[in-house]
């Protein structure tokens, strides 16, 4: 008697045979994959994803919570119907500025639940057949690839003799994809008429700024489930023409629209930056003046900020007269992380009425920014964070009990901090064993 399969594996099968198709041959073009999105199955597995990232509502205010309450099930055949019969219409995104470190605001666009988990269905079908051909030096948004993997490629590359950085940075990437260039990318690998209309809807939804409806003839919205893979569609013509024609200038590493190439010549990284306006000329993209820079790694003499560390070469203690690439945390990375223990080590938290009602909520931000940063040579820089945790809650437990002297205070020593049940950065420094892969 064969075992049951549950609608996740039944799911998890179809896009394993999809990346299979795809992976045989590299000009097939896939035509019967609508029907697929609207499979309950889909729709339910592509519901367990939205749910899972605990977002917000759309321009309709509809929540998860609401839908849960209202009943999951006839929500999904709502949608299911909608798109078997063609009614499905898109909405608006919702415009949020988040800011940036820099003073500036990001731009997200919110889609409501319904459109987000219509995306996923489209995201978990499509996905397969382009990361059947996607490249080894792309880890930005995709299965099985993170941020470690290319800052230890970088590591790797760099202590291999490649020296010479060209950090780039591409002008309002997110804001000036051109909707005609994506879908022809898109369409050489879909045929469906019907998946290349929903995603141009998706494109041309416009958004919703204070209540005034803009439309989007340019770009794709950040903060869509189904942006991160379409971004990648787009500049996978980057990675696919450097490795192609280029190669030889330099070693190139992407995540998402953020990218540096490692040459071991000077000439090398000034010629493949010639070479990389041209490609993305060819998208009707520009590199960033201010933020795109050319750095020497030799001899420690310059290092540069990427994914929210700040890699630079060090001596070698155990090999003297060697030079090896380490990373920590950038100084922006030290004070974002600041910031979020401020807030919840704060006197001002009136409801707080005891230094132990903190910890939880304190122990996931230590936790989460330790899980990013502990592959690298960062034991100084958790130190410092440890030690400001310390001082922190010195000081609100001091304000709370209006203590005019807190230095004479010999109570809050470092065994009170560790009895306190925080979660412990020092100790957690471990070299990550990967090798990347230059496929």
């Amino acid at each position: 008697m064969s075992e049951t399969k549950y609608p996740k594996d039944k799911v998890r099968e179809l896009q394993r045979k999809l990346w299979g198709s795809a992976k045989k041959s590299k000009t097939r073009r896939f035509h019967a994959l609508y029907d697929k999105i609207y499979r309950m199955d889909v729709l339910r597995e592509a519901w367990r994803r939205v749910r899972s990232r605990h977002g917000v509502g759309g321009i309709d205010g509809e929540t998860i919570e609401e839908i849960e309450a209202r009943g999951v099930e006839p929500f999904l055949m709502e949608i299911h119907n909608q798109l078997r019969e063609g009614r499905y219409h898109p909405v608006a995104v919702r415009r949020v500025n988040i800011p940036k470190p820099n003073g500036k605001n990001r731009p997200l666009g919110i889609p409501t639940i319904r459109d987000r988990v219509v995306q996923m269905a489209v995201k978990i079908l499509i996905e397969p057949i382009f990361e059947a051909e996607f490249l080894g030096c792309s880890y930005g948004f995709r299965p099985k690839r993170n941020a470690i993997e290319a800052l230890e490629r970088i590591r790797e590359t760099a202590n291999q003799g490649y020296n010479w950085v060209l950090d780039v940075d591409i002008k309002s990437y997110f804001d000036n994809i051109q909707h005609s260039k994506l879908i022809e990318k898109v369409s050489q690998r879909i045929s469906d008429r019907r998946v290349i209309k929903l995603i141009r809807k998706w494109l041309e939804s416009g958004v919703m700024v204070e209540g005034r409806y803009e439309k989007t003839m340019v770009g794709t919205p950040q903060g869509g489930v189904i942006s991160p893979l379409l971004s990648n569609i787009y500049l996978h013509y980057l990675d696919e023409m450097w490795e192609r024609k280029y190669s030889t200038l330099g070693i190139i590493t992407r995540y998402a629209d953020d990218f540096i190439i490692q040459s071991k010549k000077w000439g090398q990284m000034r010629e493949g930056k010639a070479r990389v306006k041209e490609i993305l000329k060819d998208l009707d993209l520009e590199l960033e003046p201010d933020k795109s820079q050319e750095i020497n790694l030799g001899m420690g003499k310059q290092g540069f900020k990427f994914l929210g560390h700040y890699l630079k070469k060090c001596h070698s203690i155990k090999y003297p007269g060697h030079y090896f690439l380490n990373r920590w945390p950038s100084k922006e990375s030290m004070a974002k992380v600041r910031a979020k223990i401020r807030r919840i080590i704060s006197h001002r938290r009136m409801k707080i009425k005891n230094v132990y009602e903190m910890i939880p909520e304190l122990n996931r931000i230590l936790r989460g920014w330790s899980n990013y940063f502990k592959s690298g040579n960062a034991a100084r820089k958790f130190l410092q964070i440890e030690k400001y945790v310390w001082q922190r809650l010195i000081i609100f437990q001091n304000r709370r009990r209006a203590t005019k002297r807190p230095h004479k205070q010999r109570c809050y020593t470092y065994d009170w901090f560790q009895n306190l049940g925080i979660y412990r950065l020092m100790g957690q420094i471990q070299y990550p064993k990967l090798a990347y892969s230059k496929a």
